[in-house]
């Protein structure tokens, strides 16, 4: 499952991100892992929940976020969820169409049974329609 936090930048999606995986740790078996593109939250996370600064790997396409994404399921048979928070710039997507992730993403999910929580700094309605099924909270 994919699942989209959306709004305008400062808007509160870090902060209702930050809400619901602290929530989720408590209430999941699995792993938890969140990506960010710095550390800067690290003491608002549970410590059970890995967190990776994305910026230090070197990641220029959507297409290596993928790879990225893939090979750190490969690497935890446990992981149950992941979090991207500012997801459009850790998948160096912003100003470009995400359907084709978000389509990866929901294939990735399905078949390695791994959930996804995004938070995207775009109103709804600039999402494209196909995408806007996986809103749950609009900001």
């Amino acid at each position: 499952m994919v699942q989209l936090i959306v709004g305008k930048k400062g808007k509160g999606k870090t902060k209702q991100l930050l809400d619901k995986v602290n929530s989720e740790v408590k209430a999941i078996t699995g792993n938890i892992v969140y990506l960010d593109k710095s550390t800067k939250h690290m003491y608002e996370l549970n410590n059970k929940i890995r967190l990776i600064d994305v910026s230090q790997f070197m990641i220029e396409n959507s297409s290596e976020f993928v790879g990225f994404i893939s090979g750190i399921i490969s690497q935890d048979h446990d992981l149950q969820q992941m979090y991207f928070d500012s997801f459009l710039k850790i998948s160096c997507l912003e100003g470009a169409d995400i359907t084709a992730v978000i389509e990866k993403l929901e294939k990735i999910s399905e078949k390695e049974k791994v959930d996804f929580v995004l938070s995207v700094s775009l109103d709804e309605e600039e999402l494209p329609e196909s995408v806007k099924k996986n809103i749950v909270v609009s900001l």
